[in-house]
């Protein structure tokens, strides 16, 4: 069967598909109402969070990465919440969930290992980019580089006979893997992630990056974040850090590059940063998760 000869499928069908198999699991909304509420307490978020106790040991293990760099150790969650903060702690929370939720992906369309990987490097380099940039809460940059090609799991998990057929057929024309999304289905993975996390009643901070990571000019709120994600995603794809269905480097939207006002010389610097941090989060995050 070829596509042509599919049932016509809309992002849509796409998502309500995905939804009625794959959702966040519930401690997470439990742990953004309590973070959203004014009366929640350090204790309360704590409580929410150790009740997961895989979790938990990966959120203090990431506590004491290089990748904050804490000064004093961090040996429980309430101690993570005060150092890290509780807006940050939950997208990291969310972060570590995701990678848990798809299961039983074909590894013919897609190694989740390299997936993950060059999902998590494009959440380091998009972090490191903004810490050099002096953003604030760089964690939010993290979480949207990580999700930012999640969009071709939910595809290949609902749909694996039309992922399938992408895949063979930017074998076969050498044709990026985006463009044969907007051609073939009228919508690419970046829009599909960007649904499934408005779905997921995830941050828009978070998920107007990923719906945008390849069309940054089309960002409304958060262009800036949008560009760090669009140079970030580049950046690991030239480098090859892991693969997803793309198998090319996208090209840079030039505007995106102008707003962030960087200078070429500093990516070394920020690449050499991201480098050894890279492998230590992808270990932490792929604990105990069939990746």
């Amino acid at each position: 069967m070829t596509l042509s000869d599919s049932p016509t499928i809309t992002l849509e069908r796409l998502l309500e598909e995905t939804s009625t198999v794959y959702s966040l699991p519930m401690f997470y909304e439990r742990l953004n109402d309590a973070i959203n509420h004014p009366r929640s307490s350090v204790d309360d978020i704590s409580k929410i969070i150790t009740e997961d106790q895989g979790l938990t040991a990966r959120l203090l293990r990431l506590g004491n990465s290089p990748l904050f760099g804490c000064y004093a150790k961090v040996d429980s969650i309430s101690k993570a919440v005060t150092i890290i903060g509780t807006q940050q702690l939950r997208d990291l929370a969310l972060a570590a969930s995701v990678m848990g939720v798809f299961k039983g992906i074909p590894e013919d369309l897609l190694n989740m290992t390299s997936f993950w990987r060059h999902s998590i490097a494009c959440g380091i380099v998009a972090r490191s980019l903004g810490v050099y940039r002096r953003e604030s809460n760089v964690e939010r940059l993290f979480v949207a580089g990580m999700l930012h090609d999640v969009g071709q799991v939910v595809l290949a998990a609902a749909r694996p006979e039309i992922s399938r057929e992408l895949l063979e057929a930017q074998r076969d024309t050498g044709r990026f893997y985006l463009e044969l999304e907007r051609e073939w289905l009228g919508f690419d993975h970046a829009e599909v992630g960007g649904a499934l996390l408005k779905k997921w009643k995830i941050p828009i901070s978070i998920g107007e990056p990923v719906a945008c990571h390849h069309t940054p000019e089309s960002a409304e709120q958060f262009r800036l974040e949008t560009a760090l994600v669009h140079l970030a995603d580049i950046i690991c794809q030239s480098m090859e850090f892991g693969q997803g269905a793309e198998c090319g480097v996208p090209p840079l939207d030039e505007s995106a590059w102008e707003r962030l006002g960087l200078s070429p010389h500093m990516l070394g610097a920020v690449l050499k940063q991201s480098e050894s941090q890279i492998q230590e989060t992808f270990s932490i995050l792929s604990g105990g998760v069939n990746v």
